[in-house]
């Protein structure tokens, strides 16, 4: 699944384990969803998608199937 996640934790000047941290998962978590190798749990969708003030369709993207 494509995501935004790089572009929205840098906008906030975030590291990748201070997103972990914020998020209660780990670095190597963080690390997986945005490369798009780890889709994360609706749970932890509706965390990120708060955490950053929008919805979970803004961050997160069905990428083509092919």
């Amino acid at each position: 699944m494509e995501n935004t996640l790089p572009v929205l934790r840098q906008g906030r000047g975030w590291s990748q384990q201070r997103l972990a941290d914020e998020l209660g998962v780990s670095r190597q978590t963080v690390i997986s969803i945005e490369r798009g190798r780890f889709d994360p749990s609706l749970p932890l969708a509706f965390r990120i998608a708060r955490l950053f003030d929008t919805t979970i369709e803004t961050i997160f993207v069905p990428g083509d199937s092919n």
